[in-house]
């Protein structure tokens, strides 16, 4: 389990707490060569219902790039990839789960308070061993729903999860503790590192950013609003702009749209084909202009920066990059001072 050593001691799992705690804390294993290979000379693989899952060695094997006690189950769910990103909602977090606890001498002190949250580093996944187990929250662990371990997040909250090798993204739900390894930020669900696409090398490096209240309420309501088909217009980012006074007054760089991975931004006829980073959207042309003017010292990163409007909004791009994982690395590779969370989006 991902649990805190004192959350376990009440469910009086005693000495099997912290032997299960140390193979929470040690590294991913990779596959020794010197393997001892059952009769037949093959080492037997998990019986796979969806041919296009990967192919990993069976948990407990010994092989594989997650633990050496871990790993996938014997029988996945047909269409695994198909499942859908962790449903938000804003929860009231748990008092007992976000107490601070110790793990191997070190104090964690999960986060309470309603700040913006972004962490880089290696994620990597949990399965069997641990599939049927209570979690920190008190509720069943399952390997193929969208949830997530993470020491310091509160419980329970989403976060949104990018890997830097694939560019994929997905959301989560933290509803466990863990990992306490400290090279690695987070652990995923089965079906989470199948959707990032690490679940064969164990690990990805990812970039976690939580998802406030606020951002939630804005997903939420996002969904629930109708989605008419937007009118586009292209605009050169070399010509004048003209705004009109009843555009109004700026707002900052659209929430809803990045912290939602159902709200993809529209596929404007001005951009070509191929990945963008939307670095904005503003209500007002000339405070487009001046983010794209801003972000400029940044362009040999990001790309050509143009504006689009889409509707009543004028969205800042960069890019086109020739795929998602080129995308997001430039993504991440952005300073943190220019304050700007940029989404992945295909044209």
């Amino acid at each position: 389990m991902r649990s805190p050593v004192d959350t376990f001691a009440m469910r009086g799992l005693g000495l099997a707490v912290l032997l299960t705690l140390a193979a929470c804390g040690t590294a991913p294993q990779k596959s020794p060569g010197n393997v001892p290979m059952p009769s037949g000379g093959k080492v037997k693989m998990p019986v796979r219902k969806d041919p296009t899952l990967p192919a990993l060695p069976a948990a407990g094997s010994g092989r594989g790039g997650y633990y050496k006690d871990d790993g996938p189950g014997d029988n996945p769910p047909a269409n695994l990839r198909d499942v859908p990103d962790a449903e938000v909602r804003n929860e009231a977090y748990s008092t007992r789960s976000n107490r601070p606890y110790v793990v191997f001498g070190k104090t964690y002190t999960p986060i309470t308070h309603n700040e913006p949250f972004t962490q880089k580093g290696t994620g990597t996944w949990y399965g069997k061993k641990f599939h049927g187990q209570r979690t920190s929250s008190g509720e069943i662990y399952d390997m193929y729903k969208m949830t997530a371990a993470h020491p310091t997040l509160p419980i329970p909250s989403y976060a949104r999860v990018t890997s830097i090798d694939s560019g994929e993204q997905v959301i989560v739900r933290i509803n466990d503790r863990g990992p306490f390894h400290a090279t690695r930020v987070i652990d995923v669900s089965y079906t989470a590192a199948l959707k990032l696409g690490f679940l064969g090398k164990g690990s990805h490096q990812v970039v976690v950013e939580r998802l406030l209240p606020a951002d939630i309420d804005a997903i939420l309501a996002a969904r629930a609003a109708p989605k008419p088909v937007p009118s586009v217009v292209a605009m050169s980012i070399d010509t004048p702009i003209d705004t009109p006074p009843e555009m109004g007054a700026v707002v900052q760089p659209e929430v809803s749209a990045k912290m939602d991975a159902t709200v993809a931004a529209p596929a404007p006829a001005a951009l070509a084909s191929g990945f963008y980073l939307q670095l904005g959207a503003y209500a007002r042309a000339d405070n487009a202009e001046t983010g794209r003017v801003r972000l400029a010292p940044f362009a040999s990163a990001l790309g050509k920066l143009g504006v689009v409007q889409v509707g009543n909004l004028f969205r800042l791009y960069g890019g086109p990059f020739s795929s998602r994982a080129d995308a997001a690395r430039a993504a991440a590779n952005l300073p943190e001072s220019t304050g700007v969370k940029p989404i992945v989006i295909q044209r």
